[in-house]
């Protein structure tokens, strides 16, 4: 007898359905709950006809990397990696408010090359029933070039990815919520390599700590650490630890947010209207 609730169960073959219906697939995948169970779909709806693609560019740290590989083999997936260069576009690297859609922009263009190579019919993503909710400006790249969404299309809620790939047995199903390494630095400030870099590694200096969820934001010569409200004490108690081996990254300051980890809190404020007139 199946645990998984009926309403699920019918969303979850909405989804499925969807994807069959396309006859052949490339998964825009990150190793993230959404994308994995999107490969995890697709694979049961149409096995070799079906192929996660992830983007190995410098802001995907090098353990989601290897973390993603090992889910598409736990799913059976073929999975390819391609390589954009975001950085060599000026539009992307300057860092301005809709950074995401020259990133996706640039990870489209490369699956609908993929989708040629391969002889595929459509691109599928990962984003779910509550992403409508945020304005996410990698939404408006997927839509001009006809990306599909199984999960969005059933109805499926982060909350139900996570129940339904539970379920399934996903690796995936209790995995913290992660962003590329581009969005640690504030609204303005140029992304550069060596940032990329800087960031990565003082998160994984953080997290060999046992830190589940955090965000190291990249402020120029300043570091600020997010974690979980609930992980705040482990921070502290390895806080001389983490503030040395941040230095040694060539960080000045390394800071903790009281406020804890929190999504966007580098993302250019939105405008305040007061008696009509807009405030910076």
């Amino acid at each position: 007898m199946s645990l998984v609730p009926d309403p699920l169960l019918a969303k979850q073959a909405t989804a499925e359905a969807l994807i069959a219906s396309l006859g052949s697939v490339a998964v825009a995948y990150s190793g993230g709950a959404d994308s994995a169970l999107v490969s995890a779909l697709a694979h049961r709806a149409l096995g070799p006809c079906a192929i996660a693609v992830i983007d190995a560019s410098p802001s995907l740290p090098e353990d989601e990397l290897r973390d993603a590989r090992a889910v598409a083999a736990a799913i059976g997936i073929e999975l390819v990696e391609v390589a954009t260069d975001e950085l060599a576009d000026e539009r992307y690297a300057s860092n301005p408010a809709d950074r995401c859609y020259f990133c996706k922009d640039a990870l489209f263009t490369a699956l609908e090359a993929f989708l040629v190579t391969r002889h595929l019919a459509a691109i599928v993503d990962g984003y779910n029933a509550d992403d409508a909710a945020e304005v996410l400006h990698g939404r408006r790249a997927a839509a001009e070039r006809a990306v599909r969404s199984p999960l969005y299309e059933a109805g499926l809620s982060k909350a139900e990815v996570r129940a339904l790939s539970r379920a399934l047995g996903l690796p995936t199903a209790d995995k913290p919520a992660a962003a590329c390494l581009a969005s640690r630095f504030p609204t303005g400030m140029r992304v550069t390599l060596e940032g990329l870099r800087q960031v990565e590694l003082a998160e994984r200096a953080i997290k060999a700590r046992g830190i589940r969820e955090l965000r190291v934001r990249h402020h120029g010569d300043t570091a600020r650490i997010e974690v979980a409200t609930s992980e705040l004490p482990l921070v502290l108690e390895h806080r001389q630890a983490i503030a040395q081996e941040l230095r040694a990254l060539g960080f000045r300051y390394v800071t903790l947010d009281l406020d804890g980890y929190r999504r966007g809190s580098t993302a250019a404020p939105a405008p305040v209207r007061l008696d009509g007139i807009t405030l910076p």
